[in-house]
């Protein structure tokens, strides 16, 4: 049997951290965001429907998509981004369903299914557990805004397009916080990683 851990945060939470402890422990990930950034690519399947939508203004001159002028505009709109949810979501999850069933044909015990936004999307259905790294808002903000080089206008923004940390903490079944070190989260990480195991 095949255990789907679906792995969230809010923005600059530390799931990058996770992702690449997970990957380094043989463990398969799927990278919801890698596969939403594959989708725009000049001819894959959501390139056509977002420039139709969104307009020329987003594309770049060598035909593709300005993704800093996309982020722009659907951070700043909601209703954008609901649209913009709303022509890639379908096909994001298409493709992960498939991701998810060849690991299972495969047999493989664990699989990592990274969604920083699983549960605004219903994205937990594909999984048997969910996992949310979780910090305190304003170290959240700090790190957003040193990572990214964000005002803070611009880092609240990304913040609250998410569903809120103590919302989602209510939904997982594993919250990990993230207030110290990498080597700590790891730790944590590790001891989680553990239990799993026992479970299969």
């Amino acid at each position: 049997m095949t255990l789907v851990l679906g792995l969230t945060g809010g923005i600059a939470s530390g799931k990058s951290t996770a992702d690449r402890f997970f990957s380094q422990n043989q463990v398969p990930l799927i990278d919801s965001d890698q596969i939403a950034h594959d989708l725009l690519n000049v001819g894959a399947a959501g390139y056509a429907a977002v420039v139709e939508q969104f307009g020329p203004a987003i594309v770049n001159s060598d035909q593709s998509i300005n993704r800093a002028k996309l982020g722009q505009l659907v951070f700043a709109k909601p209703a954008q981004r609901e649209v913009l949810n709303n022509i890639t979501h379908p096909l994001i999850f298409r493709e992960i369903q498939t991701k998810i069933t060849q690991n299972r044909q495969a047999k493989v015990p664990l699989v990592v299914f990274d969604a920083p936004l699983l549960f605004e999307s219903g994205g937990q259905k594909y999984c048997d557990r969910t996992l949310l790294i979780a910090l305190p808002a304003q170290l959240q903000l700090e790190r957003l805004m040193a990572r990214d080089r964000l005002s803070r206008q611009a880092a609240l923004e990304r913040i609250h397009s998410q569903m809120s940390l103590a919302q989602k903490a209510k939904l997982a079944d594993y919250v990990i916080a993230n207030t110290g070190t990498i080597e700590e989260l790891e730790s944590k990480l590790k001891k989680l990683l553990g239990e799993l195991k026992k479970e299969d």
